[in-house]
């Protein structure tokens, strides 16, 4: 039996607006944690997704299938490669280059 147990996980680039206040906090609490802020966003949702009844009762429902897709998702391919968007919707070089960072920027670039 191996030592060592590794869990691959497959990741996706999702573009999302959030109150400013809260992106501060989320930068705060992922200083706090010593990790990234996507690894904060990631694991608060999960949490939350997980401890939710309500919500896991709607899981179990077929309203839950017919969910439409409103997050804008961008999926990688097995060489790192970006692929097509996930729901059809494409970036523009400019909004690209900018990474996950999605604070309205200046036209000199800055925040």
């Amino acid at each position: 039996m191996p030592l060592l147990e590794i869990v691959q996980t497959n990741y996706v680039t999702a573009m999302i607006r959030l109150d400013e206040a809260t992106a501060g906090q989320i930068d705060q609490y992922a200083a706090f944690l010593h990790a990234s802020a996507d690894e904060v966003v990631d694991k608060a949702l999960a949490y939350v997704f997980a401890k939710d009844r309500d919500f896991q009762d709607f899981l179990r429902t077929p309203e839950a299938a017919r969910a439409p897709r409103s997050l804008r998702v961008r999926r990688y391919g097995r060489d790192g490669g970006a692929a097509e968007p996930a729901n059809g919707t494409a970036k523009s070089d400019e909004s690209a280059e900018a990474g996950h960072d999605s604070r309205p920027r200046r036209r000199d670039g800055a925040v």
